[in-house]
């Protein structure tokens, strides 16, 4: 998706500690400006791999480098009754230089008031796709300093230093509104990347919120089902029930889990399904001793089985058919007996120990 650009302010921070940021406004370019210039090749393709990069408002985990942010408002309120939105707004339809500088200028003092901030390159911009729409999208850009870039000199210096170079690698963006594909847009919402873990760049949009990540969820669902089995086993000041939140509260914060053994296979398979409705793609990931098994929540129950025999942990995996990527084995030629003839041995080799 090929865009328009209507205005474009360009702006250098300077950040040595936290008691000493400033910034300072180089120019702001309409487009026949920009077109002239030579932040179009800078940029080339730059808006179009934004708009491009995927995201999910529940994303896989905490850590993801791209989300979905939505503008928080009180029920019963509208949009505009959020300042983040109301800035990003009035940039959107400024119609003229200045009132596009002007909230730009609110922008950049937004920023600056937020923690960890480095030096850099802050560009704000508002561009019209190609096609699909008529109105304006604004992208807001930031590009760290690169320390220690040397560019060829003459022949008698060889190189020398360039004290405030920039790159479009590790760039961290904002994107409003947000396109969940080509045509659609969402007024409520926005995507964010930033590349490091330094949460810093989503921080200074302090009325945005993000999604909570599938591994939260899960784990709110879980903590739920398992809440629920407690209330129905245990008396409410029994001392069963007591040490059992105890045990739920070390359970929670380790991040090596052990098998609780305290649901059959009914009530966890009821449970795997009520996850399994909201995220049909919720994943199952377990380690029985050194073999690790990764699969969907759903097949639990129905091709992934659990069992015990003489104390020690069985798996069972039913499937159509069995491939091998990288390496070799013999265990490719390998010609499986019957499962009841696995058991026995199972059976014996415990019995044994």
């Amino acid at each position: 998706m090929d865009f328009t650009m209507r205005f474009l302010s360009f702006y250098v921070i300077q950040a040595e500690d936290q008691d000493s940021k400033r910034f300072k406004h180089y120019q702001t370019l309409d487009q026949e400006e920009f077109e002239a210039s030579a932040l179009k090749d800078f940029l080339d393709g730059e808006l179009k791999r934004i708009v491009k990069r995927k995201a999910e408002k529940h994303p896989p985990s905490e850590q993801v480098p791209t989300k979905i942010g939505h503008f928080a408002v009180e029920p019963g309120y509208d949009l505009d009754s959020n300042p983040n939105y109301n800035m990003l707004h009035r940039l959107r339809f400024a119609g003229t230089k200045e009132e596009f500088n002007e909230g730009c200028e609110k922008l950049v003092r937004t920023y600056l008031d937020t923690s960890a901030v480095r030096g850099g390159a802050f560009i704000v911009a508002s561009a019209v796709p190609r096609k699909y729409f008529d109105d304006s999208f604004v992208f807001i850009l930031k590009c760290d300093f690169e320390p220690k870039v040397a560019s060829i000199a003459d022949e008698s210096a060889l190189i020398r230093k360039v004290e405030m170079a920039i790159t479009t690698k590790n760039m961290k963006s904002i994107q409003y509104p947000f396109m969940p594909e080509e045509g659609m847009t969402e007024e409520s919402e926005l995507k964010i990347h930033q590349a490091s873990h330094a949460r810093y760049f989503e921080d200074f949009l302090k009325y945005v919120e993000y999604g909570e990540s599938m591994p939260e969820i899960m784990k709110t669902q879980v903590m739920s089902m398992v809440q629920e089995h407690v209330l129905e086993t245990f008396g409410e000041h029994s001392e069963e029930r007591q040490q059992f939140e105890q045990d739920m509260e070390i359970w929670e914060a380790s991040e090596k889990r052990e098998i609780q053994e305290r649901l059959d296979t009914s009530q966890v398979v009821e449970a795997a399904a009520q996850i399994v409705e909201h995220t049909p793609e919720a994943q199952l990931k377990m380690k029985l001793g050194d073999t690790e098994i990764k699969g969907l929540l759903s097949d639990f129950g129905e091709n992934i089985h659990l069992s015990k025999i003489n104390g020690r942990y069985v798996a069972v995996i039913e499937a159509e058919s069995i491939l091998f990527e990288k390496g070799f084995s013999p265990i490719e030629f390998h010609k499986p007996g019957d499962l009841s003839q696995v058991v026995n041995q199972i059976i014996k080799k415990s019995s044994r120990e």
